[in-house]
């Protein structure tokens, strides 16, 4: 099993590199996030130890970079912070796991050996409709080059339209699968976010990619609504 360790501070790099030595595995090591990113590119590792902060690139950018490559090896996070925030950003990022500092070597191990039995994570389909994609890996939503930020529920919308594109689906099935079982399907909740939805990804470049079935609920284009809509 091989092991790449990235970490830019020499005594903890060093320590790592001997404790997975003794532990079987071969370890390469790397000072900071450019140098781990041209490792991961000629050499094939079993999983990574990465530290958030590196100079240069951090942590939360080299994983997201080795991500969008489609390079899916099993990454262990290392944070001096202890803010939730920054475990999620490492998580959304396509960490697999972290550890706080200090922590235990033996623990180290143990969410490492659990890692690499895992295996590799295979990339989530990217979801398209003509020029517009989503992409579950990275929640990054992109007309085009040109990503677009969306609340969390305009998301779940459009990740719910876009499993099923040219597909109808009711204001209930939605409300089913983007919220909770307190709200009401019979709420204008859905009709809210949609427009909401619309004025991020349609109305900025003159397309219609969500439409409105009357009395049936909502679907997504196939073409991404660059296509004029043909009118009876």
């Amino acid at each position: 099993m091989r092991i790449l360790v990235v970490e830019d501070e020499p005594k903890m790099r060093d320590l790592l590199r001997r404790a997975l030595t003794e532990e079987g595995y071969a370890v390469d090591v790397a000072a900071d996030g450019s140098q781990a990113l041209a490792l991961t590119d000629v050499a094939g590792y079993d999983a990574m130890v990465l530290d958030v902060m590196l100079p240069g690139l951090d942590g939360f950018e080299v994983c997201a970079t080795l991500r969008r490559r489609g390079i899916w090896l099993p990454v262990l996070m290392l944070t001096a912070k202890d803010a939730v925030a920054d475990r999620v950003h490492g998580l959304d990022g396509g960490a697999d796991d972290y550890l706080t500092k200090p922590f235990s070597l033996d623990e180290l191990m143990a969410r490492l050996r659990a890692l690499i039995r895992r295996g590799p994570v295979e990339r989530p389909t990217v979801l398209t409709a003509g020029d517009l994609s989503l992409d579950p890996a990275t929640r990054t939503v992109r007309r085009g080059n040109e990503e677009i930020p969306l609340t969390g529920k305009e998301y779940a919308l459009l990740e719910a339209l876009m499993h099923r594109p040219g597909t109808v689906l009711t204001r209930a099935m939605l409300v089913e699968r983007c919220w909770d079982l307190g709200t009401c399907p019979g709420s204008n909740v859905v009709d809210a976010h949609i427009k909401a939805l619309r004025d991020k990804i349609d109305r900025p470049y003159g397309t219609r990619a969500v439409e409105t079935v009357r009395g049936a609920g909502y679907r997504i284009r196939r073409d991404g609504g660059r296509t004029p809509t043909r009118t009876s």
